[in-house]
């Protein structure tokens, strides 16, 4: 009998694999590259934006018109008063900040004053390479980009290839889009980084 760890590994590359033939094991459940939420709190940096529906926190690509359009992470506890360097403009307000909160998966519970961006001096991102250069030619990570981009859908904020490895942007993970990917491309392919760091 297969253990519980082995198994969950088994459904992670077989929900991130388009093309490997996965019929003789059980489909993944829609839950199985939803990576755990963090135990603490975390801070993303992003546009905090809310058009009249409530602040979301946007952490990819953003439209910059006035007001700006994207889609992000809706916030709780948000307070337009507590924060400086906002603007608004024809009904939207909406400013750039680091924002300290939880994260249940779904939303972003504010527990911190959010710091602008223009004045945050966040700790560097390390290198899990080592600075190291990948192996992968430019075919490959163009074709294991797109099965990324096919696989995790919204969940991809960037993407893009340097120096032999695909480097991959989300708004979250613990390890178990990391987990997957070295499963099914082979280990330093691609690398994934959270939007969302921990604290602490």
């Amino acid at each position: 009998m297969r253990s519980a760890r082995a198994g969950s590994s088994a459904l992670l590359m077989c929900a991130i694999a388009l093309t490997a033939g996965c019929a003789s094991t059980p489909a993944a459940g829609p839950t199985s590259l939803d990576p755990a939420p963090p135990s603490g709190d975390v801070v993303a940096q992003g546009t905090v934006l809310d058009d009249g529906s409530g602040a979301e926190l946007c952490l990819g690509a953003v439209a910059e018109s006035a007001p700006p359009q994207c889609s992000g992470i809706p916030l709780e506890a948000w307070d337009w008063a507590s924060v400086t360097d906002a603007t608004t403009m024809s009904g939207a307000t909406w400013g750039a900040y680091a924002v300290q909160g939880r994260y249940d998966g779904s939303s972003l519970t504010v527990t911190a004053p959010a710091v602008p961006l223009a004045l945050y001096d966040p700790m560097p991102l390390p290198d899990p390479t080592g600075g190291v250069p990948g192996t992968a030619d430019d075919a490959t990570l163009r074709d294991v980009e797109q099965r990324v981009h096919d696989t995790l859908g919204d969940t991809v904020l960037a993407s893009g290839a340097y120096d032999g490895r695909l480097w991959v942007t989300v708004v979250w993970d613990d390890g178990t889009l990391q987990d997957a990917a070295d499963a099914e491309f082979g280990a330093g392919v691609v690398v994934i980084q959270s939007a969302m760091r921990e604290i602490g």
